[in-house]
């Protein structure tokens, strides 16, 4: 008799049952990987720039299909994989290869990521999505909401999440180590991109477009509006049509770590102070100030973010000769204040003698860690393994969190913030700052 037929997502999830314990037996899991029957088909939206490592980091996969706008940028990628088909329009991959595709990673300028993950999900594709997970707040939501309706495998390219430092932070403050937590503040030195800009003046000279890319497709879903290289290929971080600032750049990252060991949820209050900051372009600096409620027995929180040369106050007891990381957080409990860099790598009580004096009595290991790393924890969820840390239900919350501080940025204005209904409650005219105006013809 002839076996049943099986399906491909049905053999990859049946393929993969010992991703159960993914951290228990990491080597397994990737040998199953490079396995010819059991690589996850995947498709890359966006392989120039931070997309070139992206596809480099999941090599081992069966890369599928390319999508790039600028053919100058994904030259690179085009040379190091010449068999793998090649797209300038994601609808168009989608309609050519949408039934050979697995898995999406998605690595463009922030105001794609919405609608480019939303056909791939609407489609039931897993989906990697770079940080931060949206351009608004509203986005962030849909997403949510969508994947887990079509019960695919998701993650947003927060690294750090993957990261030991995350875990130790959640067992120390499980385990009462910082006491209660009331203040958090965390910093970074960017953007080190210009910000506090108006629009292009093109009066005198217009740039031309080069050959190699498609500047409407660029766009997106961003307003129609003439070539500049001031926006592309790398300055859209700092306009809002197109970016989100220092804060949406690294604030998914350098927040992350505290913000999951506290359970913080949603703030109910945000208020920022900026400096230079346009009706076009994010400000050069900004301090904007997130508060979140009780939870439970936890007490309220209150969480600075400094961006831009505005410096963090230093904890009482931080040693006068001890560097701080370029970006890093400081979770000040009652007990006792931890230093996380970006990337929570590391996390140390300070000063550095409390970091040695609780050493010999710091909890066991309870919570699982990422062995596979960041990148394969989500292949490894696509195959039918757990899901990844920074899934969706993880990090849309999170991604609203992150952006609702560039909506009081915008605003100018403390906004009081009714999560459930999804809207500011006491400024009406900053609900704009939410979400946004579609260019038609691009799937939204």
């Amino acid at each position: 008799m002839n076996p049943p037929e099986v399906s491909r997502r049905t053999f990859l999830k049946t393929a993969s049952l010992l991703s159960a314990s993914a951290f228990a037996f990491p080597a397994i899991l990737r040998s199953q990987s490079q396995s010819p029957g059991n690589r996850l088909n995947v498709a890359f939206i966006g392989v120039g720039g931070r997309g070139r490592n992206a596809v480099l980091e999941l090599q081992e996969e069966n890369l599928v299909a390319f999508c790039d706008v600028d053919d100058g940028r994904a030259a690179v990628t085009y040379g190091k994989f010449p068999q793998v088909p090649r797209f300038r329009d994601y609808r168009q991959m989608f309609d050519k290869l949408g039934n050979q595709i697995d898995a999406v990673r998605i690595s463009t300028p922030d105001h794609m990521h919405y609608p480019m993950a939303l056909a791939a999900l609407s489609l039931g594709k897993h989906v990697y999505l770079e940080k931060p997970l949206t351009h608004t707040v509203w986005e962030a939501r849909q997403l949510a909401k969508l994947a887990r309706e079509k019960k695919v495998a998701t993650q947003m390219g927060n690294q750090g999440h993957a990261n030991e430092g995350v875990r130790l932070l959640q067992e120390w403050f499980e385990a009462g180590l910082l006491g209660e937590v009331r203040e958090v503040c965390s910093w970074t030195n960017r953007p080190t991109w210009a910000q506090g800009l108006d629009a292009p003046d093109h009066g005198k000279m217009m740039p031309v477009v080069p050959a190699d890319f498609d500047w409407d497709l660029w766009l997106g879903v961003a307003p129609k509006r003439e070539y500049d290289p001031a926006y592309a290929p790398f300055r859209w971080r700092g306009y809002w049509d197109y970016g989100c600032g220092a804060l949406g750049d690294m604030a998914c990252h350098v927040m992350d770590g505290a913000y999951n060991a506290l359970k913080l949820g949603a703030p109910v209050w945000v208020e920022a102070t900026s400096s230079k900051q346009t009706e076009v372009s994010a400000p050069t600096a900004a301090m904007v100030t997130y508060q979140f409620p009780a939870r439970g027995s936890l007490p309220p929180v209150k969480w600075t973010w400094y961006d831009g040369g505005f410096a963090p106050v230093l904890p009482a007891d931080f040693e006068s000769d001890r560097k701080l990381p370029e970006s890093g957080t400081f979770i000040i409990g009652s007990k006792g204040t931890v230093m996380a860099d970006t990337y929570y790598g590391s996390v140390r009580f300070v000063p550095e003698s409390r970091m040695r004096e609780i050493a010999p009595s710091l909890p066991p290991k309870t919570l699982r860690r990422c062995t596979e790393g960041h990148f394969y924890e989500w292949v490894n969820a696509c195959k039918g393994g757990p899901a990844a840390g920074s899934n969706f239900d993880y990090a849309a919350p999170f991604s609203e969190t992150v952006l609702l501080g560039n909506v009081a940025i915008r605003a100018r204005k403390r906004i009081e913030w009714d999560t459930a209904a999804l809207k500011i409650t006491n400024l009406p005219e900053a609900n704009q700052y939410l979400t946004k105006q579609y260019r038609p013809g691009f799937g939204v």
